[in-house]
């Protein structure tokens, strides 16, 4: 047995995983990210607790805790070296959750995980080399290389999100101008959404929306084209033009086995996929060789948990 943790902004979430990593139970608790560092791993290690609690499993049949957390860890230490939305500078992890917990603590970073989880149990099962992007709030990456997750030799690498396609382009929260996750985040296709709604008063599109901008979601326009609304489509164009240029980069450089998309609005499917595969077959550097396979996700929230249960192996 295993216990894998999925350290989120929002929810702290703990699965108990077996050798065939199947999560046998999960249970979750809210993070709130105003807490200090120490309270934070507190939680965790009274999540983790409460979770072999439920499932009547002694500490003693568990043979390690996985956690993976947003930013960038020490994955030597055990230590989260920082976290731009936790308190989680310089803090311990390892070591406090071993005060309550005498277990082995293996650390990673929340992509990372995801990106392990899908090669060990889910969409890349089965390859070697692969990568994962998530497309959320931000545009996540991880990269596993050999079966192994790949971060550099500081932990910190893989931030894929953060190329930048636009030079001097839109400002983001990292300090720099441009980068992929500001044109082809969740946040930023309903950034494009509104904006559309704004320049076409009266559209389907606004319609959708019953014209209360707080309603658009990263499904809005994707709905809308598929209600044959011309100004749906165009922004749904514009958005997978942006977000395709990414990935034609990130594959230039790596040439993984397959590329697998998670988050939100990887959920719309052939929506996504059929017109990200044009754009790529046509812009790909490679010609003439074996091409990549661009798949889905299959282990949605799961991916984390796993990805962190298998981090001792």
């Amino acid at each position: 047995m295993y216990l894998g943790v999925d350290l989120g902004g929002t929810n702290i979430a703990v699965g108990l995983v077996d050798d065939n990593l199947n999560i046998i139970h999960k249970d979750s608790v809210a993070t709130e990210a105003h807490k200090q560092g120490e309270d934070i791993v507190g939680d965790i290690s009274s999540l983790c607790i409460k979770v072999l609690s439920q499932t009547n499993t002694e500490v003693s049949s568990v043979k390690w805790i996985g956690i993976g957390l947003p930013g960038t860890p020490d994955v030597k230490e055990g230590k989260s070296i920082y976290a731009n939305n936790l308190n989680l500078r310089n803090t311990p992890i390892r070591t406090l959750i071993q005060q309550v917990l005498p277990l082995p603590v293996y650390i990673e970073n929340d992509a990372n995980c995801a990106a392990l989880g899908e090669a060990y149990a889910g969409a890349t099962k089965g390859v070697d080399n692969s990568i994962m992007i998530t497309i959320g709030t931000g545009i996540g990456g991880g990269i596993i290389i050999n079966k192994k997750i790949y971060s550099g030799f500081n932990y910190a690498g893989a931030e894929l999100g953060h190329i930048v396609i636009v030079v001097d382009g839109v400002e983001c929260t990292c300090g720099r101008k441009g980068c992929w996750e500001t044109y082809g985040s969740a946040s930023a296709l309903i950034k494009q959404t509104k904006v559309a709604i704004a320049d076409n008063p009266g559209s389907l599109l606004e319609e959708i929306i019953d014209g209360k901008p707080e309603n658009v979601n990263g499904k809005t326009a994707f709905d809308a084209m598929r209600a044959g609304c011309p100004i749906g489509t165009a922004v749904v164009e514009n958005y997978i033009k942006y977000f395709a240029a990414g990935v034609v980069n990130v594959i230039n450089i790596f040439q993984p086995e397959i590329l697998v998309l998670g988050g939100g609005v990887s959920k719309e499917g052939d929506f996504l996929i059929a017109p990200l595969k044009r754009i790529v077959e046509n812009e790909v550097y490679s010609r003439d060789v074996e091409q990549i396979q661009i798949r889905i996700a299959t282990l949605g929230n799961d991916a984390g948990i796993i990805g962190a249960a298998v981090l001792g192996f």
